[in-house]
């Protein structure tokens, strides 16, 4: 078994600002029977980041929190237990790391990297095995960390109980900087399975991206106000089967009962839902590869912060550490 002592990793000694991130060096313990220690070559920052470090996350923190939750690594040891794994595999953590299959509850949110727990933004992180999945072979491992929350969640979200199908219309809402990368994986995913994709957004920049990663519309709705109605033209007044939105309204109690609709809130998803989204990204590389837009060197992480609070970002911010 491989053995390291230390690490090097950022810390919040005190919540309140991404400024407060310091670097320091921690212990490293060994991985226990069913654990492995993964080397981290590259971390994905999202919102939720920006979130903790403000303080406004809602949730109990360790002291010196180390954020975080999206990684991609490889196994350098595994405890004596550990049967499915071996040193040099390539693999990402879920983002609870205890959510293996169907749905959550409090004791598995306890497990949630980079907030309840403390998160990935170091060189080596011990984990439970039962927590991993293998990265698609044709991933880069900066690529491959921009999976775990975002990719997931748009990934749930088409395949509920009513499951995204082809020939589906599928509305994605928005392209800020807060949902942008949601909004990429669920464009692509809905591509992959077959169904036709609307996007809107404020930026005519972005919905030429939302176009070239496979939209067969898309709608600017500062330019057109009534954009629902011209959702309404496009489907030729039937509306659309699925609508993946991050923001939340309040005002949507009638119009579901009066349009019979579902809707269903989001945390992220399993182990078994993850494997399930690397079945469909390996099935269809070409049009499910994640969108990066810019990455940092580890020692430039409150930089990466400062880019992604800017939102002007068009695909995720990565963080490479190895």
């Amino acid at each position: 078994m491989t053995t390291l002592s230390v690490t090097r990793q950022y810390q919040f000694p005190k919540i309140g600002t991404y400024n407060n991130l310091v670097l320091t060096e921690g212990q490293v313990p060994p991985p226990r029977a069913n654990e492995v220690l993964l080397k981290v070559h590259a971390v994905s920052l999202q919102f939720r980041d920006l979130m903790v470090s403000r303080g406004l996350y809602g949730v109990p923190m360790p002291d010196n929190l180390i954020p975080c939750s999206d990684m991609a690594g490889e196994i350098v040891a595994i405890g004596e237990d550990v049967k499915n794994w071996k040193v040099g595999d390539r693999v990402c953590p879920n983002f609870a790391t205890d959510h293996i299959h169907g749905p959550t509850n409090p004791a598995i949110q306890k497990s949630s990297l980079g907030a309840q727990s403390h998160g990935v933004l170091t060189q080596y992180k011990v984990v439970p095995a039962h927590s991993l999945v293998a990265i698609p072979e044709h991933l880069s491992y900066e690529e491959a960390s921009t999976l775990p929350c975002a990719a997931l969640t748009a990934y749930n979200a088409l395949n509920g109980p009513v499951p995204i199908k082809a020939g589906d219309y599928v509305l994605v809402l928005g392209t800020g900087g807060v949902s942008m990368r949601v909004f990429c994986a669920a464009l692509q995913f809905a591509v992959a399975a077959g169904a036709i994709v609307i996007a809107t957004s404020s930026s005519d920049e972005k919905l030429k991206i939302a176009l070239k990663l496979g939209a067969k519309h898309v709608v600017n709705y500062n330019k057109t106000p009534q954009w629902d109605e011209e959702i309404k033209n496009i489907t030729k007044g039937v509306g659309v089967d699925h609508v993946i939105e991050d923001k939340g309204d309040s005002n949507l109690v009638l119009p579901l009962i009066r349009n019979a609709v579902t809707l269903r809130g989001i945390q992220i998803g399993s182990v078994a839902q993850f494997e399930d989204m690397n079945r469909l990204i390996t099935a269809n590389p070409s049009v499910t590869r994640p969108v990066v837009d810019k990455v940092f060197a580890f020692e430039k992480a409150i930089e990466a912060y400062a880019h992604l609070e800017s939102q002007k970002h068009v695909g995720k911010v990565v963080i490479r550490v190895a």
